[in-house]
């Protein structure tokens, strides 16, 4: 779809758009809501059906929300700094009206009635819901590979995986087929897609944003995540998102800001975890991680290496899956139940094993969250940041099986309680994107984001979007 001459976008320009490009194109009235609204839709209406990154559409809601808001800006009323702005859902949070299936075959009538907390705040800023998006079978993967739904194919390549859980949303923002994306993240759901699919996402503090209205993976470790196409974006994105949820046990109550960006690059301190190898790094991985730490030695100030020798980041991604395994038997028990629209065997057994553990293997694995924490206290003293790959490996073919490791380097900051940013630095022999992880205390989302924005633009490893425009 071409847009008029005088706003000199066209299509394949649009969908390449930053958020805060957007924002700004709609501000200045090159392109409004209802123009905006109908780009992305036919770009899903074209190039769907080769990703499979959608699985709930309801256009014509779509297109209400959008001439909502073009009324609004014509008339000067906004509601807030996200007006027209069309997203994608992750499908295990809840939009009213709209079905959360959370992955599973028996809720493809399930209608929320009413709107997550986050999403809430997402409407109220103006932002227009294009769909919610494909993820693992009850958000219990890293592939996005679901047995009743279909797997979702990496843009860059369309024989890959994306990762997960928020793979399809992750597909959504490379693709071009919305502005950004809110998923979800307890292992690091947002970060493992957005690595492989090339994009950026945050995990913030947890708490940060109100989870309330989200589909419960493990209460302890699940986060709203965000994924988009710059690291400007995020911060928008979590500046609207973010506040405190009395309905919500584990908000975060603060007494003062998020801490202001104020960094000094030239002072900082930069931890490196010691051998990455012996912690399964792949060797593609490691090369074009060793070449972003290279190319970013003023950006990072004093890099030093980070002992884990007493942190075991296998056991610690193994303790998490079981705490995430115990409470699914509880969130999905009619699921499980449910005989005329069975969940597939493999997600029977991942939760038939959290059944056959004892009460004290559960506590091990609780503690295990309690170590990360303290961990975590140990590095921050140490290090202002804690700088790793996103994951260990490049995403899969869609017919090999999924790596085990891919959580390997993400569940630290999810266990912590940490913020985590993920930045594309670089791409495989193959084309497939790598991410590169920033690691930062609890409450330091906005220094993080300052930090992976000034990296980012030093590594300029970012790929042109959309990503496979061509193949549509």
């Amino acid at each position: 779809m071409n847009m008029s001459s005088s706003t000199e976008l066209d299509a394949v320009r649009v969908r390449s758009a930053s958020t805060c490009q957007t924002l700004h194109w709609l501000a200045s009235g090159r392109i409004d809501a209802v123009q905006l609204s109908e780009v992305y839709l036919a770009a899903i209406e074209a190039g769907n059906a080769g990703l499979n990154a959608y699985i709930g559409l309801d256009p014509a809601t779509t297109r209400a929300q959008a001439a909502a808001s073009a009324q609004r800006r014509a008339s000067g009323r906004m509601l807030g700094r996200l007006d027209g702005i069309p997203v994608a859902i992750k499908d295990n949070i809840d939009v009213a009206g709209w079905v959360t299936t959370a992955g599973l075959p028996g809720r493809r009538e399930r209608v929320a009635t009413t709107d997550a907390a986050a999403i809430t705040r997402l409407l109220g800023a103006g932002a227009v819901v294009l769909g919610k998006t494909n993820l693992d079978e009850g958000v219990l993967g890293a592939s996005t590979n679901n047995p009743h739904y279909g797997a979702t194919r990496n843009p860059w390549h369309r024989d890959y995986g994306v990762g997960g859980s928020s793979g399809g949303a992750a597909a959504a923002v490379a693709a071009g087929l919305c502005v950004a994306a809110i998923g979800s993240d307890s292992l690091g759901s947002v970060r493992i897609p957005a690595s492989h699919c090339g994009v950026f996402a945050l995990k913030p503090t947890h708490g940060e944003i109100s989870a309330r209205g989200l589909v419960p993976a493990a209460r302890r470790l699940d986060t709203i995540g965000l994924i988009a196409r710059s690291v400007d974006d995020l911060t928008v994105l979590l500046h609207v998102l973010s506040s405190y949820d009395a309905e919500d046990p584990r908000s975060r109550k603060r007494r003062v800001a998020l801490a202001p960006p104020d960094w000094e690059p030239g002072r900082l301190r930069c931890g490196i975890p010691r051998d990455l190898v012996g912690l399964g790094t792949r060797p593609e991985v490691l090369a074009a991680f060793e070449q972003a730490i290279a190319g970013l030695r003023q950006e990072l100030g004093e890099q030093c290496e980070t002992d884990f020798s007493d942190y075991a980041f296998a056991k610690a991604r193994r303790a998490g899956l079981l705490l995430m395994e115990a409470e699914m038997r509880h969130t999905f028990a009619e699921d499980l139940a449910d005989t005329a629209r069975p969940i597939s065997a493999e997600l029977r057994a991942l939760l038939d094993f959290a059944a056959a553990r004892s009460a004290s293997d559960y506590v091990v694995a609780d503690r295990m969250l309690d170590a990360s924490v303290l961990k975590a206290r140990r590095v921050f003293a140490e290090v202002d940041v804690l700088v790793l790959p996103t994951t260990p490996c490049a995403a899969a073919r869609l017919d090999e099986p999924e790596p085990a490791e891919q959580a390997q380097f993400t569940s630290f900051a999810s266990l912590a309680g940490c913020p985590a940013v993920s930045i594309p630095m670089g791409r495989t022999s193959k084309g497939l994107p790598l991410g590169l992880q920033f690691v930062g205390p609890p409450g330091s989302d906005l220094r993080l984001l300052e930090l992976a924005e000034v990296c980012a633009a030093a590594l300029d490893a970012t790929p042109d979007y959309p990503a496979g425009a061509g193949n549509e």
